[in-house]
């Protein structure tokens, strides 16, 4: 398994590196006149790319997470369907059709982007949400309430803790999949590494695309790494 400080030693490397990489892809494309991006920084797109993705991901676990807690107590798994439902509908729309319906209120930029990477976000973390909190064994439960623990102290000292993994699992899903989404929110006037991408889908420049792909890649691997490193230290983790 690679380690992270080499995947984020190769994405700096690629930052560092591409915008004097002019020799190698006119070798591997002779016929581009201008086989390097350079119509803003890569360094200025990767760091706004990562914002958004961001900003999206921990929206939506603010949203998710309370919404998962209370779908799995006593009180509100009626409402459990209808939940599940509505989260699902976000992954339903297309991210195009999503921007499209916001910017009109919203206006062009990164608005409208956070807005669509949200609510591709909701469903992968009310579902790992509501799957760890019902996973945590009746006995932990059973001990919480002889020890005399408030339903919120429960929840807080031993429920939450041990769904930490499961949870964080759907986190890392939700960070992996708008890492790729937010590459879309370039059609709309997003700062993201989907500039040099569409850029080279429309005028035919290959290098380009090349150039954006490596970079979305190597970020998504950095985030993915990022939380699995975090799965570990989570106690339910450091207990097993």
């Amino acid at each position: 398994m690679i380690a992270i400080p080499v995947i984020a030693l190769l994405l700096a490397g690629c930052l560092a590196a591409m915008p004097h990489s002019a020799p190698l892809f006119h070798a591997l494309f002779p016929d581009l006149d201008r086989p390097v991006f350079d119509r803003v920084g890569l360094v200025e797109l990767t760091l706004s790319h990562i914002a958004l993705v961001a900003i999206a991901t921990a929206l939506a676990a603010v949203v998710a997470i309370p919404v998962a807690v209370l779908v799995t107590r006593a009180g509100g798994r009626t409402a459990r369907p209808l939940v599940m439902a509505v989260a699902a509908v976000g992954q339903t729309f297309p991210p195009v059709a999503v921007l499209a319906i916001a910017i009109p209120l919203m206006g062009y930029g990164g608005a409208p982007v956070v807005v669509a990477l949200f609510a591709y976000s909701l469903l992968p973390i009310v579902l790992t949400g509501v799957a760890g909190l019902e996973a945590v064994p009746a006995s932990v439960l059973d001990a919480a309430d002889g020890m005399g623990l408030s339903p919120f102290q429960r929840l807080m000292k031993a429920e939450l803790p041990l769904a930490a993994p499961v949870l964080l699992a759907g986190l890392r899903t939700a960070a992996i999949i708008n890492v790729g989404t937010a590459t879309v929110g370039s059609t709309v006037g997003a700062a993201t590494l989907g500039a040099p991408i569409i850029e080279g889908l429309s005028s035919y420049n290959t290098a380009y695309v090349i150039q954006g792909a490596v970079l979305v890649g190597l970020l998504a691997i950095l985030i993915d790494r990022l939380f699995e490193a975090a799965t570990r230290l989570t106690p339910a983790r450091r207990l097993a």
